[in-house]
């Protein structure tokens, strides 16, 4: 036999059951009802006055069916709680996801979800919640939805989930109940689950029904559809809501105005005696009349909360439960808010269970029994039962509704689950080449998880009694990268210049000084790497100073003056080909530099037109003359230089000028040799373009000189 308490705001009924081959007798039944408000929404905030019906429903049925020392039970559905939660964590440069990864991340979404449900309740704790199931709405990476987060890889990964929880206040309370009525729980399920099963069994789960137990304080709704449950919600209004409107109606007394809203059920003229004796009979569809507010403000809640649940669309049909089911034209009026047939929205009582009997016909179209019957079934069914464990030293009592899980056992334990990874290490940020590149630590490890001494993962199942450990993983190690592995592999070039090989590589500066690839970068370090492109920048990486010198144009300073000459420095052959400074080489090239040659005093005075002479052609004694005579002087550290004297790339120079002073007729005698003819007698004369002249004689260009001997005359 089977016992089992259904145990509602405003009654509990007890129920004994007897299985046979899979098909269940109902040998009994005893409602009673609570003499006091014990109940609050299917919460029990007076434990020992439930416990005194529960005793006496016992002690009812135990005189027929002899000793009952162990019960099935459900929580109610309306203590349950959904709250949707979500984590994202980095997974830039990690390797592919693991289904370990994937786990961490889902139980830290339920945990989040969690916290979030805490937090509206200022006075409880994360942990004060039983996480009874949790499905997955969303897989992101990046921010796209994917299907599947294994083998994986991005910047980011989001889970989304959507979990249920269940107070353990509502458990413990529940226990300390029975404990008082000297029963043990032999099974414990959750109302909808009970309600679901016996009507809803799997097979039907795929199509889109909502199941409603309206009872006394609360409507209690789950959702089925895609072959599995996938909302439970609840309206604080129920079967009260019309019993209070019959009250104010009538000034009635609470009991009687239950009595008269029972009796609109079988009646077509209800008896009523007022608070101030007076009695009346209504005529049903009156009283209905009377009361259709209250019924509309019940049938609006109930549709309301159905769509929110059911993703704002109306379901493909609605069974009603409860005793609250049994109110006039409610089903009508839900129907008409559903938008759907009459006939979709439908009362169903026990009679609809499969593989029941039941020998008192007056009960098998009652819905307020379908709930009680189907803990009875469904708490032997599929049993959910407490297991005890020790997470870190520490007791936890878990609410076996499922394969519980080490994951379960840490929620319950209030174990931050995001603080069990490692921390990935500190990064190390470098400058390339004016471009930022982060070089990330080594990631954190997972958390070591032992069971019973050996090593486990948050999916591993757990039983009673085992012992669990779980220690934070290690944290991630500073980033620590040698140069070269930043640059990966360096080009090189071969080049001949002037007959001699090079080998050309990069040059690489770290924080402006050369650096070898063994080097360890630290942080906040600015790395230059380039490679040689021009002649130029050839010469300065192989260290050809000097040629490189000769690219320049020759320079002096003259005078306090720096001077240069463009078209004086070394040619450039690349493959025998001329070509600038600026261009570029590639690997293997032949080139040859030509240097400039030294240069004169005469060839920097000629460049820069200064004259260091001044000539005059004149004509002497039939022979054509040119007279020279200086007019300019290049001196170095104070010695004067000659025309032929070599200047060197870079030399300060002085180049003084002197006043141009007329050429006269003894000038010529610095070019010529004049023969005296002998004696004494001689005389000679002076002619300039056969003019008698003087010595003194200024000359001009092209003027014909003469020197004319005479004999003296004898006296």
């Amino acid at each position: 036999m089977i016992f089992a308490l259904d145990i509602g705001t405003r009654s509990v009924v007890g129920i004994i059951l007897k299985e046979t081959d899979g098909q269940y007798q109902v040998e009994d039944i005893v409602i009673k009802e609570h003499e006091e408000r014990a109940m609050l929404d299917g919460q029990i905030h007076d434990v020992l006055a439930v416990s005194k019906v529960i005793v006496d429903i016992k002690k009812t049925l135990e005189e027929r069916h002899g000793p009952l020392t162990r019960v099935c039970v459900a929580a109610a559905g309306r203590s349950l709680k959904t709250e949707k939660g979500k984590t994202t964590i980095s997974i830039k440069g990690k390797p592919l996801l693991t289904h370990e990864d994937v786990m961490y991340l889902e139980l830290a979404a339920v945990q989040q979800a969690q916290m979030t449900l805490a937090e509206k309740s200022s006075n409880e704790k994360s942990h004060h919640y039983y996480c009874v199931g949790y499905s997955v709405t969303r897989y992101e990476i990046d921010g796209e939805e994917i299907g599947s987060l294994i083998d994986q890889q991005g910047d980011e990964a989001s889970v989304e989930v959507i979990a249920t929880f269940l107070p353990k206040l509502v458990v413990e309370s529940l226990l300390a109940a029975l404990q008082r009525a000297h029963l043990e729980m032999e099974a414990l399920t959750l109302e909808p689950i009970a309600a679901l099963n016996v009507l809803i069994p799997p097979t039907m789960r795929r199509l889109n029904v909502a199941l409603v137990d309206i009872g006394a304080g609360t409507s209690d709704i789950a959702i089925t559809d895609g072959g599995t449950v996938i909302a439970y919600g609840m309206v604080p209004m129920a079967g009260d809501e019309i019993t209070e409107a019959i009250s104010d109606a009538y000034l009635l007394d609470f009991p009687l105005a239950e009595q008269a809203k029972r009796d609109l059920h079988t009646k077509e003229t209800v008896t009523i005696t007022d608070i101030l004796g007076f009695e009346t009979e209504v005529p049903r569809e009156q009283m209905i009349a009377t009361i259709s507010e209250a019924i509309d403000r019940l049938a609006d809640a109930i549709s309301k909360e159905i769509l929110r649940l059911n993703n704002h669309q109306s379901p493909k049909a609605v069974m009603l439960v409860g005793g609250g089911s049994l109110t006039p034209e409610l089903p009508k009026r839900l129907a008409q808010k559903l938008h759907l047939p009459e006939n979709r929205v439908a009362i169903r009582g026990i009679d609809a269970i499969q593989k029941l009997h039941i020998d008192r016909e007056e009960m098998k179209h009652r819905p307020e029994l379908v709930t009680p019957i189907g803990i009875a079934i469904a708490a032997k069914q599929t049993p959910i039962q407490y297991v005890t464990v020790e997470v870190n030293g520490q007791s936890i009592r878990l609410f076996d509704m499922k394969q519980l899980t080490i994951g379960d056992a840490l929620l319950a334990a209030g174990i931050q689950l995001h603080k069990l990874y490692g921390k990935p290490g500190l990064a190390c940020v470098v400058t390339l080449n004016g471009n930022t590149i982060t070089i990330p630590g080594t990631h954190g490890e997972p958390p070591m998880i032992m069971k019973n001494g050996e090593t486990a993962t948050f999916d591993t199942p757990i039983k009673n009694s085992d012992r669990i450990v779980v220690e934070k993983g290690k944290d991630g190690k500073q980033a620590t990268v040698q140069l070269r592995d930043l640059l990966e592999s360096l080009p090189t070039k071969q080049v001949t210049i002037n007959g001699q090989q090079y080998t050309i590589e990069p040059l690489v500066l770290r924080n402006g000084e050369p650096a070898s690839l063994d080097a360890v970068l630290c942080d906040r370090d600015d790395i230059f790497v380039h490679m040689p492109e021009t002649m130029e920048q050839l010469l300065q990486a192989t260290k050809n100073d000097d040629l490189l010198q000769q690219l320049e144009p020759f320079t002096i300073t003259l005078n306090g003056k720096k001077i240069k000459f463009s078209e004086w420095c070394a040619t450039i052959y690349r493959n025998g080909m001329e070509c600038p400074r600026y261009a570029p080489f590639e690997d293997g090239d032949h080139i040859v530099i030509h240097q400039q040659n030294e240069r004169t005093v005469a060839q920097i005075a000629e460049a820069r037109q200064l004259k260091l002479h001044y000539s005059l052609p004149i004509i002497f004694n039939g022979e054509t003359l040119t007279l020279t005579k200086q007019i300019g002087a290049f001196y170095r550290n104070g010695e004067q230089l000659h025309e032929d004297d070599l200047v060197q790339h870079g030399d300060e120079l002085q180049f003084s000028e002197r006043k141009i002073e007329p050429f006269i007729f003894q000038d010529i005698f610095q070019y010529v040799q004049v023969d005296i003819p002998q004696g004494a007698s001689t005389t000679f004369t002076l002619l300039k373009n056969g003019k008698p002249t003087t010595f003194y004689e200024t000359l001009a260009p092209g003027d014909q000189l003469e020197i004319v001997w005479q004999k003296k005359k004898q006296l």
